[in-house]
């Protein structure tokens, strides 16, 4: 009797240790009766986005405007022209050109009509080649919806500036930014120092003459 019981026990064991190994041997769902959902693909949104392609020129061409403080004899109008060529994305070489009309010193002013300079020796002209470097080029956004290349760059060079009648040595350095606003069309704003050397006060002394200014270039 106990033989029998003890069978009895390892039977019921042995029978469920295979259903908790072999769980799907001994319930197999049937695969035509399972439903499966169809799989839905969902296109993306696409948006049109104009991307204007820049010319491949790399010559520039533009006049320039603004004030130019010029060492003791005040601020006053500057207008000019410039062209540049890029020699690469980054670097590019630049010639300016600049006329503006010198103010009265404080001497002349307090004296009552003591002239320092004639007429013809108060227009300041200048011309120098610099060497440029765009260092933060990127995008500038307008709203939401308006999104122009520009880039921030430094400039450096030499040149000449005639003041007082005298050809000078110049040095110019500055820093600016360009704004592409078609592939053919570019806004500057500008600031630089443009430094010489004269002896038209009496002493030599160094001069430093800061430019503000605004232009608008082409390419071509």
């Amino acid at each position: 009797m106990e033989s029998r019981i003890q069978h009895i026990f390892l039977a019921a064991i042995v029978a469920m240790g295979t259903l908790w190994v072999f769980p799907a041997a001994v319930a197999a769902p049937d695969p035509d009766e399972l439903e499966l959902e169809p799989l839905v693909v969902r296109e993306p949104e696409r948006r049109e986005i104009d991307i204007d392609r820049l010319d491949k020129e790399n010559f520039e061409f533009g006049l320039l405007g603004g004030m130019m403080s010029v060492e003791d004899f005040g601020s006053n109008t500057v207008v000019g022209a410039r062209v540049a060529y890029h020699v690469t994305e980054d670097f590019f070489v630049e010639g300016q050109y600049g006329k503006t009309t010198l103010g009265e010193t404080s001497f002349e002013r307090l004296s009552g009509g003591a002239q320092i300079l004639s007429d013809d020796e108060r227009d300041m002209t200048y011309y120098n080649v610099s060497v440029g470097y765009n260092i933060f080029p990127g995008e500038s956004f307008l709203g939401r919806g308006l999104a122009f290349k520009g880039s921030m760059y430094v400039v450096a060079g030499v040149g000449s500036t005639n003041f007082g009648g005298d050809d000078l040595f110049t040095i110019n350095a500055g820093v600016g930014y360009r704004l592409i606003a078609k592939d053919w069309l570019a806004f500057h704003i500008d600031v630089r120092d443009h430094v010489f050397e004269t002896d038209l006060l009496g002493a030599q002394e160094t001069k430093h003459n800061i430019e503000f200014s605004g232009g608008v270039t082409l390419f071509f």
